[in-house]
């Protein structure tokens, strides 16, 4: 264990409850189900892994190494940078693969396309994640010579990576998370924009458009633009530029995907066009790699480099002395972890030496700009992202130009962007990245990335049975500064999510705390712009949007991040798949037949017709994470009447299955048709089935909407035919449990006298 008596100078670290839990369940040491080291422990080992290259490769002393750590732990202790969740799982340890982000290629050969699937999987055992590009693939029904058939085409690889990734659990602890992407330009663009058309499906990849310059030419001028087989090198077809590009904007607007990545951009800021091109980016679109490439990413929280009078004084300002120190130690940081890492594969070690790209980037932009007054939709706020952005990556420059003299430029400078008369030696391709921080940011306490606030108020159960309402901790210092009845207005923000329609907050304040739906899109267009202009790399921002914003609307921001300088962009309609949902069935002339009018005028709804006293079905059983769930669908000659559900004893979620058994029930007697109902349910994820070995489904849902597509899909005799009973089921389980855990939904077991859950630690002994 680390923390022995040599390191008891070093200072402890104040950390909220949610970041404890967080570290105990994810991040700190165990032996067996014991956790085995303090935040403080597991800090102090990433900060030691990470100095000690300095000694080890460059020549430091012992006592130059010994500072180096207690620097890079105070910037933990303070909260003043984090790096990415695999340094910190990963630094000291055995595993010791410390990169987040990988790309692969994807070549036009089935020799190529299964050898990066296995690379896929071992970067995805190790705690990565990976992109791909399928745009080199042939398109689909074109020829293969080798056997004189026809191609499947990507789509068909893209799901089966997707489902070799449900496959492999990264890490030991979740699946990997994969990017796909495909070039607008490719003759199979208008299926790859359908292929999350239905929830659920592909759900472990993020799927991105590259989109061309002169595709976005063609789109402005109303023209045609070319389809080029990747096999051939020549036009398969022409498409409407501007149809295509709305059918992306429909598809974004309905769920989210697909996201775009302006690739033409990427590859105009490659800083070694002579090594290769760009083709893809990580999962989540913030960082474009070459083939076999990594990157490390850290993240300075600006919320803490606020010095003068704080929470909107007019003295406070940015510290912006305390922030160079930080991001010179963070830079340097970055640079030893490209040393200090283990990598899956040695191409992807040699590729990420060769270039040594790092990805500093920040969070808690939003805790900073209220410490310093300025609403987040405001032209301040936008300047403020340009200013901090432009001071981050010129002070990180400067760090690794001072790394380069003492240690080399990176192996590929020759050639690169940067091998200029009079320019400075370079130690790394790429200094600036701003990714999402959704988990440091909850350890350090602070608001997520450039992000505004996403609720101001939440509610946290505690192991008492209590409900607790957790707020922004600045509301909570702003409002008892203004005086103001904290206790009153608290609850109703954890009712209403906003300040605004409380008539005792000052509007003033109120404009502060904007949530992310009440800022205009084009607010949050701005400042990913913003920090774009001073990122090396990418900027990862979710653009929301109101619920009744349009497809017209979507086309507009979709253009205005292209014209703004982003590099990429991802929207999210609010509600837009809940949305679906509703929809499914509802006000269609086509349900009349199936359920029963009330007949009254003006009232359009619709009841469902009645149970038939005879039905037959089948059973069938699923493996989820509580055990053994069984379906049984019954019909009758009208189609599909009746679903039901049975667990076993271990299952801790019985009622709510039944519910939505019996709600699945009446859509389906009042007409909802049954492939609606499947595409809203299948997919659907519960953390008690992906976090347990031989599980076929995620979900209760989506082994219910398994159960109905087998009966769809099965022959009309067949379906007549079978009529197992499932009655006797509740006889089989076997094991004693007690209870479900309150932490990860997984049942519990009495051992050593002790409730106590195998599936992730939790002990109610403490």
């Amino acid at each position: 264990m680390v923390g022995s008596q040599k390191n008891k100078a070093f200072r402890a670290i104040e950390l909220t409850d949610n970041a404890r839990t967080i570290l105990e369940k994810r991040y700190l040491k165990r032996e067996g189900y014991k956790v085995i080291e303090r935040p403080e422990d597991m800090f102090l080992r990433v900060a030691q892994t990470i100095a000690v290259v300095d000694q080890d490769l460059y020549g430091c002393d012992a006592n130059a190494t010994e500072e180096l750590t207690r620097q890079f732990y105070d910037l933990f202790v303070d909260k003043k940078f984090m790096p990415n969740s695999p340094t910190l799982m990963g630094a000291g340890r055995e595993l010791g693969q410390l990169s987040a982000c990988f790309v692969l290629p994807v070549d036009d050969s089935m020799e190529g396309i299964f050898d990066t699937l296995k690379a896929a999987a071992l970067i995805h055992q190790s705690g990565g994640g990976t992109g791909f590009s399928f745009s080199r693939l042939r398109p689909k029904d074109d020829i293969v010579k080798s056997t004189g058939g026809l191609a499947s085409g990507p789509l068909s690889f893209i799901k089966v990576y997707n489902s070799a990734t449900e496959a492999v659990k990264q890490g030991g602890t979740r699946r990997g998370a994969n990017m796909g992407v495909l070039r607008v330009d490719h003759p199979d663009i208008q299926e790859f924009l359908e292929l999350k058309k239905t929830e659920g499906e592909i759900a472990n990849f993020n799927l991105s458009v590259a989109i061309t310059d002169s595709f976005m030419e063609a789109v402005a001028a109303g023209e045609s633009y070319e389809l080029i087989n990747p096999r051939s090198g020549k036009v398969a077809k022409t498409l409407d530029a501007r149809e295509v590009f709305r059918k992306i904007a429909g598809m974004a607007w309905s769920n989210g995907e697909p996201g775009l990545i302006f690739i033409d951009k990427m590859n105009a800021d490659n800083p070694t066009p002579a090594i290769g091109m760009i083709e893809s980016t990580n999962p989540c679109g913030e960082q474009p790699l070459l083939p076999y490439e990594s990157c490390n990413l850290g993240s300075i929280n600006l919320g803490v480099f606020v010095s003068g009078q704080k929470d909107g004084q007019a003295q406070a300002a940015v510290d912006y002395k305390s922030l160079a120190e930080t991001i010179h130690l963070a830079v340097h940081f970055l640079d030893n972890v490209i040393d200090a890492s283990k990598f899956p594969l040695p191409e992807i070690e040699r590729v990420t030496k060769s270039n040594r790209k790092i990805g500093l980037g920040v969070m808690g932009f939003a805790d900073l700009l209220v410490r310093l007054g300025i609403p987040y939709d405001s032209d301040q706020a936008e300047q403020t992202a340009i200013e901090v952005m432009r001071f981050i990556h010129s002070e990180g420059v400067k760090e690794s130009q001072r790394l380069a003299e003492l240690r080399g430029a990176f192996p590929n400078f020759a050639g690169s962007i940067f091998d200029l008369p009079g320019q400075k030696p370079m130690r790394n391709a790429t200094i600036t990245t701003v990714a999402p921080t959704g988990t440091i940011s909850s350890i350090a306490g602070c608001s997520s990335g450039i992000e505004p606030y996403f609720a101001l108020a939440y509610e946290r159960h505690v192991l008492s049975g209590e409900t607790l309402i957790e707020i922004v901790p600045l509301l909570g210092e702003s409002l008892l500064k203004e005086g103001l009845d904290q206790e009153k207005i608290l609850k109703q923000v954890a009712l209403t999510g906003s300040l605004r329609s409380n008539d005792d907050v000052p509007d003033a304040l109120a404009d502060l705390f904007k949530t992310s739906l009440e800022i205009p899109p084009e607010r949050h267009l701005a400042i990913q712009a913003a920090f774009q202009q001073y990122t090396d790399n990418a900027v990862s921002k979710t653009i929301n949007l109101p619920n009744e914003t349009t497809v017209d609307q979507v086309e507009d921001i979709l253009m205005q991040s292209y014209q703004s300088g982003c590099k990429g962009i991802t929207v999210y309609r609010d509600g837009s798949r809940a949305e679906q949902v509703l929809s499914a069935g509802i006000g269609q002339s086509g349900n009349q037949e199936a359920g029963t009018d009330t007949g009254k005028p003006g009232d359009n709804v619709t009841h469902p017709r009645s149970r038939p006293d005879v039905l037959i079905g089948t059973t069938q059983k699923f493996k989820i994470g509580c055990g053994n769930l069984y379906v049984t669908v019954n019909s009758d000659d009208m189609g599909i009447t009746e679903v039901f559900t049975n667990t076993g004893r271990a299952g801790g979620c019985a009622s709510q299955s039944e519910a939505t058994s019996r709600l699945i029930s009446i859509a389906l007697r009042s007409g909802v048709a049954t492939d609606a109902i499947i595409e809203q349910i299948r997919g659907i994820r519960c953390p008690a089935c992906i976090r347990r070995d031989g599980v076929n489904v995620t979900s209760c849902p989506d082994a219910i909407a398994r159960a109905l597509q087998s009966v769809v899909q099965a022959p009309a005799a067949v379906r007549v035919a079978q009529n197992e009973q499932a009655a006797s089921v509740n006889a089989t389980a076997a094991t004693q449990h007690f209870g479900q855990c309150p932490e990860c939904g997984e049942p519990m077991i009495m051992e050593s006298g002790c409730h106590i859950c195998k599936s992730c630690g939790y002990s109610k002994c403490g």
